[in-house]
């Protein structure tokens, strides 16, 4: 039955939490905490630990705790003392389910469905070494000490599974013994929990081992990912377990490969459904296969390694494939586990949890077919590891105890040797003539290289004289384990596992296959940093470049390697050297793409299998999993089309003809490939230029609607460079030929400012780079992208920043070439090769092919652009913007004939953009000689960048109704917004574009607002109610009757509220005043705004009880004195004369149910009466400061000055405003 993985995603990070305060609770019982460490002293058979007597023991394993406290930390010791009893318990959990505990009995659980453990329940009966019987007995018989009785049981049958499984079960006395969490019996306790919470159904298979691992550590990944990560943190930060069908894709075409390639009528064939049939290679290049592949392979000889192995499924797996492969070649059944645990499966791994969890998990699978792999007696010797540090230990100590002239020794000269994958402790002799021969030099070779091992795992290479060293360091430290000091054998079995993971670190591997760690270059801390560079100089963009490369020196001669990664390593200039040294050193066999969906909706990733060898003119297969870039796939979705997309066979001797060498150019066809070295790319006919960092963007970047128009280069388009702001391209959304001017850049005095901007350490914070080309037109597009790349032209006067690069021509006639380009499906076709990610970087830009356009499509091109100006401009947040579309149609007697004009306008220009582009394309695919590859590509009307566009404007997948609904309610909201504009003086029905943005009110001139005259004072109230002269409901139906002919006002308002879904029976002028007074700032301004609002809300609170919109170029010191004079005060006169009148009303109700009406009305006034009484003090407050605006500082600083005055500062400013 499949693993229920939503049970374990929600069981796990929670158990985490608990087994690690249930351990840190029992520490405190210890007197070890974080603050402080008690002292323990020992009296005869008693250890007094904080005022608390504990046996004498205690106090040696507590010591063994303090050590562990002080080397690490306390934080680090009690997650790491929770995730070893978590991954005991989870072991204890499958074997009882699997009857693989020996004895018969559940450890955890009763089959009866009793909460009493079984082994609790029959514990007289139970069998374990080291078991006082007469202790089991006392206890039982007492009645009440079940608690002791259950954890002394508990701790003996880890004590038994110490000797086959060590690392994962502590010896007699072990320092976790003290540590393990109390109340075991209880119904909340951990047991009871991780046997309740997970269906027994869901232990079948190992699998679960790996998942719950995944999910314990998945709240620390969340906490430690984005941030430079400290050594002990990156396990949690780059593992992520792989899916089943992954696995088995990369253990089949490895492990399944090799053995088929030599023994191609092999019955195995029929069992790997995930095999893939290499392609039909080229004669002489399959005489060149045919020559290097052996006539028979040796099963014992076959080694298989995973060399960041995580919690083993995939040497699980392997495991399998083993298993078929020794039973076709005859050998015993009996024999088979053993052999694949000791000879073939090898694993690695930083983490310790992770490698215990690993070695549980192979063996579990070699227990199922043996069940002698669990004898005590002879324990499977296993070459999974986690790799180990070699900090406090001293070349000078440990080579004057090791190396000293002699060694103390007892017992005959005959005794076992040991090995170094299972010591034991028998005592031996080390006479003169046999010591091994180990230099100072070497010890400290050895000591040297693991330093850092947690840090840098399976990247670290053992060199050649340390490699000819390990046979006489092996024998040191074998035969210093037997000597008679203690200090001999301490550090021999200090240096035992260095010595074995440098063994296993230096051989090489038939297979290496692995899912490796993913962590950007950016998040490295600064030893690892520092060893990538020296180590993997060219590949260390990411660590999993790393691991390619050294998965790769791992492997033996004609060795497979098998990995799954994110897919950029196939495309990014970043990753070049890697895939060149992949190209001309290995050969890439095979490769499936399989985008996003494999780990979730995250990032995308790729699986492919290499060869240790080069192969030129080898055809490897491809395929991809995915529709559409970016679209995210379950993991059903994805097998189902592993089965069913098609394999493209490609020649590796290809993508040299590809600039970069990108191998995700596999999706295009081999005509454009080979025909690419025909082109000329942009590279050679322009520059892709990165903007400025600024080092801080809330510092030096300001919606341009935040700051005076005076300060800024942008509204009347002058070129004096004297302004402080001016405009800036910052990618934004995706937009096609013109549009996303939105931004400004604080570049006063040639950018003194951000040439200076310095860190507190004297760093320089900003990077203002390419900056001789501001000012100068070129195309920009959205870097980031989860569709395809769009493209836009802006003139004259810009500045860029570095999410909005730019190409500039050389030849200023190549630019309208250079945007059909780049907006046409040739470009998407390319680039879905180029940048299949979705990071649309210059790199990927400079390398697509160029064909210059004719005059026709040149004219075409321009059409387009202005298509999109004037699309771009039909909108307020355009710097550009005349009026509003409607209004410019107000010749028409009605709003409703307005919008009638309107759309059909919208329609029109969407349908002639469509056919532009369709033209655009058609030009282009001819010139690239697409015609077979793209001819059937027409231009999707989703993606026609127009507002005027209701598919591009709200998405696919709606229905025309709603998508006319839509429409008309944006456009009537757009109205509304715009009419608040004209009352506030910022535009005005006598002229068109901006009339005032300056700053303080300074220089508003009245006469220039004639038809509609603006608000007096910048103030307008947006109440529920009719209390004002100048309210903005007022005001709007004031507006209409001037817009539009005033005997058409009824209908002009019906239309308006039926645009604003009124509720049944509501009269229009109270759906408008709805909106306006509920909603607008909220779910329009704010929004269209991007929350830097130009209308500010001032509120009273949640009553409402006086809101109103103050407008923020016309704020000054004066504002809210007015504001108090002009409105506040008078209201609660108004509010006083309305509760009088109701008391009265009340008192000559003609009814109980009037009564009762008057006084719901009566209540609400008068929490309004003292909502606006409290809201008069602070406004009051903030009027005697007399505020001033700058600005320069943006709506997110000056919005913030006024406390809890406005509305939805939190949104804006991020403070609550108290």
């Amino acid at each position: 039955m499949p693993i229920n993985r939503n049970i374990l995603k929600t069981y796990a990070p929670q158990a985490r939490r608990e087994f690690i305060q249930a351990v840190t609770d029992r520490a405190s019982v210890l007197g070890l905490s974080e603050k402080k460490i008690e002292p323990a002293e020992v009296a005869g058979d008693v250890a007094i630990i904080a005022g608390r007597p504990f046996p004498k023991e205690v106090a040696a394993s507590r010591k063994k705790l303090e050590d562990r406290i002080t080397l690490n930390g306390f934080t680090q010791v009690m997650e790491e003392v929770a995730y070893t009893w978590f991954n005991r318990f989870t072991a204890l959990r499958y074997m009882e389910l699997h009857d693989y505990l020996g004895h018969g009995y559940r450890v955890l659980s009763n089959p009866s469905g009793s909460d009493i453990p079984e082994i609790l329940e029959k514990a007289t009966s139970v069998d374990l070494p080291g078991l006082d019987k007469d202790k089991v007995t006392e206890l039982r018989l007492t009645g009440d000490k079940d608690a002791e009785l259950y954890q002394m049981l508990l701790i003996k049958q880890c004590n038994a599974l110490h000797r086959v499984m060590p690392a994962l079960f502590e010896a007699v006395n072990d320092a976790t013994e003290l540590l393990l969490p109390q109340n075991l019996l209880q119904s909340n306790s951990p047991i009871r929990k991780l046997v309740n919470d997970i269906p027994e159904e869901n232990w079948s298979e190992i699998e679960i081992v790996g998942w719950l691992y995944q999910f314990y550590i998945s709240e620390k990944k969340d906490q430690v990912i984005g941030k430079v990560v400290k050594s002990e943190d990156i396990p949690a930060a780059t593992q992520l377990f792989t899916p089943n069908w992954i696995v088995k894709y990369m253990v089949q075409n490895t492990l399944g490969r090799k053995w088929l390639t030599t023994y191609p009528g092999s019955s195995i064939k029929g069992k790997m459904e995930f095999y893939i049939e290499p392609a039909e290679q080229e004669p002489e290049v399959q005489a060149k296969l045919d020559a290097i592949t052996p006539k028979e392979l040796n099963p014992e000889e076959l080694t298989f390694m995973d060399p960041a192995c995580g919690s083993g499924h995939i040497l699980a797996e392997a495991y399998d494939l083993f298993k078929d492969i020794y039973q076709e070649r005859g050998y015993r059944t009996r024999d088979i586990p053993r052999l694949i645990l000791e000879k073939n499966l090898y694993g690695l791994d930083i983490d310790d949890r992770a490698a215990q969890l690993a070695r549980f998990t192979v063996l579990m699978k070699a227990r199922a077919d043996d069940r002698r792999i669990l004898d005590p007696e002879n324990p499977a010797k296993l070459n999974i590891l986690a790799i180990q540090e070699s900090k406090g230990l001293d070349v000078d100590t440990v080579a004057s105890v090791l190396l000293r002239d002699r060694v103390r020794e007892i017992g005959s000269k005959g005794a076992q040797q040991l090995t170094l994958v299972q010591p034991k402790m028998t005592q031996g002799t080390l006479s003169e003539t046999e010591k091994p021969e180990v230099t100072k030099d070497e010890l400290f070779s050895l000591l040297n290289l693991f330093e850092n091992g947690k840090t840098f795992g399976s990247l670290l290479s053992v060199h050649d004289r340390l490699k000819q060293a390990l046979p006489r360091l092996e024998k040191l430290v074998a035969k210093s384990l037997q000597a008679y000091d203690m200090e001999s054998r301490r550090y021999a079995k200090m240096l035992l596992p260095l010595v074995q993971q440098s063994k296993v670190l230096a051989k090489q591997y038939s297979n290496v296959i692995t899912n490796p760690p993913y962590m950007g270059s950016g998040y490295f801390n600064e030893k690892l940093k520092n060893f990538v560079n020296e180590e993997y100089n060219g590949y260390s963009q990411d660590i999993y470049g790393c691991f390619i490369f050294r998965c790769l020196s791992m492997g033996e001669e004609k060795a497979y390697a098998g990995m799954i990664t994110t897919p950029n390593w196939m495309s990014m200039p970043t990753f070049f050297y890697l895939r060149e040294y992949i190209l001309k050193k290995n050969t890439l066999l095979l490769l499936t793409d399989n985008g996003r969906g494999v780990w979730g909706p995250d990032f995308g990733s790729c699986a492919f299998i290499i060869q240790n060898t080069n192969t030129p003119g080898y055809a490897a297969r491809f395929k991809k999993l995915y529709d559409k870039q970016g679209e995210v796939n379950s993991n059903n979705v994805l097998i189902n089309n592993f089965f069913s997309n098609a394999w493209q066979n490609t020649n590796l001797s290809s993508f040299y003809n590809i600039p970069g060498l990108i191998l995700s150019s596999y999706k295009l066809s081999k005509k454009l490939r080979d025909n690419f070295k025909n082109f000329k790319t942009i590279n050679d006919i322009a520059k892709a230029k990165q903007g400025i960092k600024t080092g801080h963007n809330d510092t030096f970047l300001r919606y341009w609607h935040e700051v005076s128009c005076l300060m800024t280069s942008c509204i009347g388009k002058s070129e004096n460079r004297t302004h402080k702001w001016f405009p800036c391209t910052k990618g934004g959304d995706y937009r096609k030929w013109y549009g996303n001017h939105e931004y400004l850049l604080n570049w006063e005095n040639d950018g003194k400012e951000i040439k200076n901007f310095y860190s507190p350490t004297g760093k320089l914070r900003s990077r203002p780079q390419n900056i001789q080309y501001f000012f100068k037109s070129g195309i920009t597009w959205s870097k980031i992208s989860i569709s395809d790349i769009s493209s836009r032209i802006f003139p004259e006067g810009f500045t860029f920043e570095s999410n909005g690069s730019v190409i500039f021509p050389d030849d200023e006639s190549d630019i309208i070439s250079l945007l059909g380009i780049l907006n046409s499906n040739v470009a998407k076709y390319i680039l879905s090769a180029f940048a299949p990610t979705v990071d649309f970087g210059e790199g990927s830009i400079l390398k697509l092919p160029v064909c210059l356009c004719d005059n026709l499509t040149r004219t075409s091109i321009e059409l387009a652009i202005t298509i999109s100006r004037d699309d771009w401009d039909s909108r307020e947040t355009s710097w550009d913007f005349r009026a509003s579309p409607l209004v410019r149609e107000n010749a028409k007697p009605t709003i409703s004939q307005s919008y009638l004009t309107m759309t059909c306008s919208c329609q029109n220009q969407t349908n002639k953009l469509l056919e532009i582009e369709n033209n655009i394309d058609c030009y282009f695919i001819k010139g690239y000689g697409l015609e077979n590859e793209l001819g059937h590509a027409k231009a999707d009307l989703n993606k026609i960048t127009l507002f005027a566009n209701p598919l591009h404007r709200y998405g696919p997948g709606k229905s025309e109704i709603e998508y006319k609904e839509l429409l008309k309610a944006d456009t009537v909201r757009e109205l509304i917004s715009y009419m608040i504009g004209c009352a506030m003086g910022r535009y005005s029905l006598d002229e068109p574009g901006l009339i005032y943005a300056h700053s303080g009110n300074q220089g508003f001139d009245p006469s220039r607002y004639t038809s509609f005259p603006a608000d007096e004072d910048g103030i307008v109230p947006i109440m529920d109610d009719d209390w004002f002269e100048d309210d903005a409901t007022k005001r709007f139906v004031e507006f209409i009757r001037v817009a539009w002919q005033s005997e058409t006002l009824e209908d002009n308002l019906k239309f308006v509220a039926d645009s604003l879904d009124p509720k049944h029976g509501e009269k229009p002028i109270d759906t408008i005043r709805r909106f306006i007074s509920q909603k607008f700032f909220r779910e329009h301004h704010l929004k269209v705004y991007k929350k830097r609002p130009i209308y500010w809300l001032f509120s009273s609170g949640k009553h409402k009880a006086f809101e109103c919109l103050v407008y923020l170029h016309r704020y000054n010191e004066n504002t809210l004195a007015r504001m108090r004079s002009m409105y506040v005060t008078p209201l609660q006169g108004k509010y006083n004369a309305r509760i009088e009148f109701l008391d009265k009303e009340k008192d000559n109700a003609s009814s109980a149910s009037a009564a009762k009406k008057l006084q719901k009305e009566l209540d609400t006034m008068r929490k309004k009466q003292q909502e606006l009484r409290e809201f008069d003090e602070l406004l009051r407050y903030y009027a005697d400061q007399r505020i001033t605006l700058d600005l320069n500082d943006g709506v997110k600083v000056n919005y913030g000055k006024f406390g809890s005055l406005l509305a939805e500062v939190k949104a804006i400013t991020g403070d609550s405003g108290d």
